[in-house]
């Protein structure tokens, strides 16, 4: 079934005309295929669609599902298709699309109800009656108190309606609640903490405008993760695996040319030994071997640095023991992989002194390495830039061209 799947997305994704390729699609197919989509693939759809297609589609959705679908339409198809829509499913979906995407709101679901603490069961199971007939939906049930936000009720306590009164507030299940405007990654903070089945968002005066459910959450971890991994990787988070080639190399270009850049930092301190090299040319084939190493060794401390910064576990000002600790177990594998290369070149080579040379440079470049992977990570936070998208680059420039003078450097002195 997934394999299946995985086909028609790729048949839409490629399709010189997705429209009429998705079109051709069961209802239930359409709506299962067109949220796992990258989102470049679904607004190239929704903008091939014409708007009599598009109603059709978005029609037997649930209201927060039209929003996201129509969110990526144009203006003009966008109204026009709202107006078609039947009343209640059109004023749902207009109320959403008036909050960014990005936000509580926009993650949330006006499936609920509200009650007063005060309210008997029979009350409450009139309010949820009436908004399951009205959209065929079971809501979750949200107690205030003087309109004040108190927490959710368990649908099961409607069970008791026939065991005569009982007292609300006895049973609510204390709930988070986040404002409608915070980012989506604050809510997924609070699911963090508090992985309840359901987070209440509130307006400004504390009202409840609506509900979000873990699953809903689900995107955006998916987007967080793959977000970054581009960004490690110096891939735009928009490119999907099913763009064409064009689109791939207007994504990715800018960055291939600053890493251009810098290769030539690295050229140029390879360049200032030409003469050392000419006169033992073995360096070269070893000269990979010390900046590949130095290169890992330094993406392994940025990554561990970088999640240390993401879950507020260091700072540059409380960074100290962390650089210290990265120094030294930069020191100690470089100890241990200069043993083996130097064994290597030792025994291939018939060269002690060159073995001595490359088992050197592997401990200094690894424990700078250590050194940059963690502070420049650190530094770039503290000046408020992003470390994943921008470390990397800053991190292989100092280990390579650092590795060469070290090593070349060495070579110079004692071969």
């Amino acid at each position: 079934m997934a394999e299946q799947l995985t086909d028609v997305q790729q048949a839409i994704a490629t399709s010189p005309t997705p429209a009429a390729e998705f079109q051709r699609l069961s209802r239930r197919r359409q709506r299962e295929v067109f949220f796992l989509l990258p989102e470049t693939v679904r607004e190239s759809l929704v903008a091939d669609m014409d708007r009599e297609g598009l109603r059709e589609f978005v029609r037997r959705l649930d209201p927060d599902e039209v929003a996201d679908v129509l969110e990526l339409a144009d203006e003009d198809t966008r109204t026009a298709v709202l107006r078609r829509l039947d009343e209640d499913r059109r004023e749902r979906a207009e109320y959403l699309l008036g909050f960014s995407s990005e936000s509580a709101a926009g993650l949330m679901h006006l499936d609920y109800v509200t009650v007063d603490v005060d309210q008997g069961l029979e009350a409450v199971a009139d309010r949820v009656q009436r908004h399951e007939a009205r959209t065929d939906r079971i809501p979750t049930i949200f107690v205030t108190d003087d309109g004040e936000f108190v927490g959710e009720l368990p649908g099961q306590v409607l069970a008791m309606a026939d065991d005569g009164p009982v007292d609300l507030g006895e049973h609510v299940h204390e709930t988070p609640a986040v404002a409608y405007d915070a980012p989506d990654e604050d809510v997924l903070d609070v699911f963090r903490r508090h992985p309840e089945s359901s987070v209440a968002v509130l307006d400004d005066d504390g009202s409840v405008m609506g509900v979000i459910y873990a699953e809903d959450l689900l995107s955006v971890v998916e987007e967080e993760a793959t977000e970054t991994l581009y960004e490690f990787t110096g891939v735009q988070e928009e490119e999907s695996i099913l763009d064409g080639p064009l689109s791939k190399v207007r994504y990715r270009y800018k960055w291939l040319i600053i890493n251009l850049g810098t290769a030539f930092l690295a050229a140029g301190a390879v360049g200032f030994f030409e003469d050392t090299i000419a006169a033992f040319t073995l360096l070269a084939v070893y000269m990979p071997v010390v900046a590949g190493m130095g290169g890992n060794a330094g993406t392994q401390s940025m990554a561990v640095t970088v999640r240390g910064i993401a879950l507020d576990q260091i700072s540059l000002s409380t960074g100290g023991r962390a650089v210290v600790n990265e120094i030294i177990a930069g020191a100690a594998n470089g100890l241990i992989t200069g043993v083996l290369v130097a064994v290597i070149a030792s025994v291939f080579n018939q060269s002690p002194l060159l073995g001595l040379v490359l088992g050197v440079s592997m401990v200094l470049n690894l424990v700078i390495a250590g050194f940059f992977g963690t502070i420049i990570p650190l530094i770039l936070d503290k000046i408020g830039k992003d470390p994943a998208t921008s470390a990397t680059i800053f991190i292989t420039t100092m280990t390579d061209v650092l590795g060469f003078f070290i090593f070349l450097g060495l070579a110079r002195a004692v071969l």
